[in-house]
């Protein structure tokens, strides 16, 4: 799909009898015929037909102009034409958000919505209409959200926000230039990679400087080695206190499958969970941010942040004292689970991997230096068996 709304991309045309499209709304399109210079409207009516309009009084240059005389052309075609929505960037996004609420997934709109509240939002490219913002804008957007974060973020945050404008304009109605925001993704270096452990004491320190119910969330991570996510997804009826275990489900991969695994507690963990579900109904959450909300990526990102910075302020008083690495999140504790299971615990891999609910492909990646020498021979030999 073209961009059309620059007279130099315009210029650099394959000269051709095909017109190039670029789209304005669900089966809407403005065509630029390269060479003869003129401009055409397209239009794909309820059952699949395509209609055709040339925009003969239109000069060549006129890109404005020419999306004017195809929309006053769409809307003489009847109601089957959606009017085309104009809005800024933030509330294209906003409008995704809602529709993902619209049809129940209320989870990954939480998700969405906290992630542009982090990089979007309060950015200048968010004012911006979403039909004149270019190239160049998200460009240099990217290039802000790339100080202080690693590649790896950056190009997760970016996906995000290119999947919510794709649905904007696809299926919402909204103009916008989809060329504009499809952006190549930053090289990762391997060293991004690499998580963050933190040994016992640095991970004390760091429960010791969050919030109250920050501090239980946290401790709640360096006990199951659970994801953020399906900690906070946790209620009370998911909790075993006889068997000891706590039922943890996600949607990972392509397919989004709903994965289930029941996660043992040793006694501390059995007396630590059976505290936070005191006194609770079986549909509460185990842990919340404030007594009812369950904990959200940004709430539980910022308290991350926040005990890290409070920690490090009080450490450089003190002589001796360690300081926790910046831009580590709560996810460090799930790494540090993993790997002391392996190195301190000696638990075998697929173990740890059923337990945690990874794999043994992951584990040999991202922990098998934490793991002792016998261990490595036998995870060669199940590679050997697959």
């Amino acid at each position: 799909m073209s961009d059309l709304s620059r007279k130099r991309d315009r210029d650099r045309l394959a000269k051709r009898r095909e017109p190039h499209w670029q789209k304005l709304a669900a089966g809407a399109y403005l065509g630029f015929r390269a060479g003869a210079d003129t401009w055409i409207a397209r239009w794909r009516d309820r059952k699949g037909k395509q209609h055709y309009s040339a925009l003969d009084l239109v000069q060549a240059d006129d890109f404005e102009g020419a999306k004017r005389a195809a929309e006053d052309w769409f809307h003489q075609m009847g109601a089957a034409v959606r009017a085309p929505k104009r809005a800024t960037i933030k509330e294209a996004l906003q409008a995704y958000l809602a529709d993902l609420r619209r049809h129940g997934r209320e989870e990954a709109a939480e998700t969405a919505e906290g992630r542009f509240k982090t990089t979007i939002y309060g950015d200048a490219l968010a004012a911006l209409p979403l039909e004149a913002a270019t190239r160049e804008d998200f460009e240099e957007w990217r290039e802000r959200l790339t100080q202080g974060r690693a590649a790896q973020s950056t190009n997760r945050y970016v996906r995000q926000t290119m999947a919510a404008l794709n649905r904007a304009v696809d299926d919402l109605g909204y103009v916008g230039n989809a060329s504009a925001w499809q952006l190549r993704a930053l090289e990762e270096d391997a060293s991004e990679d690499t998580a963050v452990f933190l040994d016992p004491a640095q991970r004390a320190a760091l429960i010791a400087a969050a919030s109250e119910r920050a501090a239980l969330f946290f401790r709640g991570l360096e006990l199951t080695g659970a994801r953020p996510s399906e900690l906070a997804a946790a209620k009370v009826k998911d909790l075993d206190t006889k068997a000891g275990t706590v039922r943890f489900a996600s949607r990972k991969g392509k397919t989004s499958k709903l994965r289930v695994r029941y996660t043992v507690l040793d006694a501390e963990g059995r007396a630590f969970f059976a505290e936070q579900a005191k006194d609770k109904l079986p549909s509460a959450h185990l842990f919340t941010e404030n007594g009812s909300q369950p904990w959200r990526r940004h709430i539980w990102a910022s308290e991350t942040r926040d005990a890290i910075s409070k920690h490090n302020k009080a450490a450089a008083k003190t002589k001796g004292t360690v300081r926790l690495p910046l831009g580590m999140g709560a996810y460090a504790f799930r790494h540090s689970r993993i790997s002391e299971l392996l190195q301190v615990f000696g638990v075998d891999p697929l173990t740890v991997a059923a337990q945690s609910g990874t794999s043994i492909a992951i584990i040999e990646k991202n922990y098998l230096r934490f793991i002792p020498h016998a261990l490595q021979e036998k995870l060669a030999g199940l590679k050997a068996a697959k």
